[in-house]
C-alpha cells in the first residue's frame, strides 16, 4: 500500500454496515475532518465481498467493517478477505458496537488490523475516524497485539 498524502490525494474508505444511521453519521463525521476523503458504503457483508471483487472496483485505503450484519457477516468477510490473494493486505478496521471479548478476540485472531467499539456521540466518533484515517498502514506491524489492536477514545 502506498504512503498517501492526505492533502493531495483522497483517502478512499469503504465502510460496510448494515445501519443506515451508522453509515450517515460515518459519511457526515468524515465531511468535516479535514482528511481529503472519497468514502462508499455497502449495506452488507455480500455487497462488500461484490465490490472487493469486482475488477473494476479500486480497493480502499482503510475498510470499516462492521461485525453483526444479516447474511455474511463481518468475520465471515474477514476470513474471505485475508484468504484472498487480492485482498489479504488491505486494511481493516471491525466497526462494531460489540465490546464483546469474545469478538475481540476472534478478530485480532483471524487478521484484523484494529478494533473499534462504535462512540456513542459525534465527537467521539469523528476522533476515532480521524486516528484510524492518520495511521500509516504501510508500516504498520503484523504482530498480534492486544494492547494496540482495540482502540479507545
Amino acid at each position: 500500500m502506498m504512503n498517501y498524502d492526505y492533502t493531495i490525494r483522497p483517502l478512499h474508505i469503504l465502510l460496510a454496515d448494515d445501519d443506515e444511521d451508522d453509515r450517515l453519521l460515518f459519511k457526515e463525521a468524515f465531511r468535516e475532518l479535514r482528511i481529503k476523503t472519497e468514502v462508499k458504503t455497502v449495506n452488507d457483508g455480500d455487497e462488500l465481498m461484490d465490490y472487493l471483487k469486482d475488477e473494476n472496483s479500486s480497493l480502499p485505503n482503510v475498510l470499516f467493517l462492521d461485525i453483526n450484519m444479516p447474511g455474511k457477516n463481518g468475520i465471515d468477510c474477514l476470513d474471505e478477505i485475508r484468504k484472498s490473494r487480492k485482498l489479504k493486505h488491505l486494511p481493516v478496521a471491525m466497526y462494531s458496537t460489540s465490546s464483546s471479548k469474545k469478538d475481540i478476540e476472534t478478530t485480532l485472531l483471524k487478521g484484523a488490523d484494529i478494533y473499534i467499539t462504535k462512540p456513542n456521540d459525534f465527537e467521539s466518533l469523528k476522533r476515532v475516524l480521524n486516528h484510524v484515517a492518520l495511521i500509516n498502514w504501510q508500516y504498520r506491524e503484523g504482530a498480534l497485539n492486544k494492547e494496540f489492536f482495540l482502540l479507545s477514545v
